[in-house]
């Protein structure tokens, strides 16, 4: 029998003794989080000039190009769900990286 046989077969067994109420099923309960906001052209350059961070640091900050970032500040495009969320962590301070320069000698 192969692997993928024997998952299936299992499964149906499972399936069969839980419908005879011979077994009870486990579960769990996930919290689902809201969408995220849908952050606009001046929410974005808001959240990035509140962090104090320059167009190109903010690109760093959230794997994008700086292109993509001065593409959402100037309404030419929106952040997809992912950026958004992105956003919406770096904007209610649950991320807030700290930018230092390195001084040479």
């Amino acid at each position: 029998m192969s692997k993928l046989f024997r998952g299936l077969k299992k499964g149906l067994e499972e399936a069969l003794a839980y419908t005879e109420g011979k077994i009870t099923l486990k579960s769990e309960l996930i919290e689902i989080p809201e969408p995220p906001f849908e952050y606009k052209a001046k929410d974005v350059r808001r959240i990035r000039e509140t962090g104090h961070y320059s167009q190109g640091i903010f690109a760093k900050i959230l794997n994008v190009s700086i292109k993509t970032v001065q593409s959402w500040e100037s309404g030419t495009r929106v952040p997809s769900h992912s950026a958004l969320r992105l956003l919406e962590v770096v904007d209610k301070g649950f991320y807030r990286p700290q930018i230092s320069k390195k001084i040479s000698r």
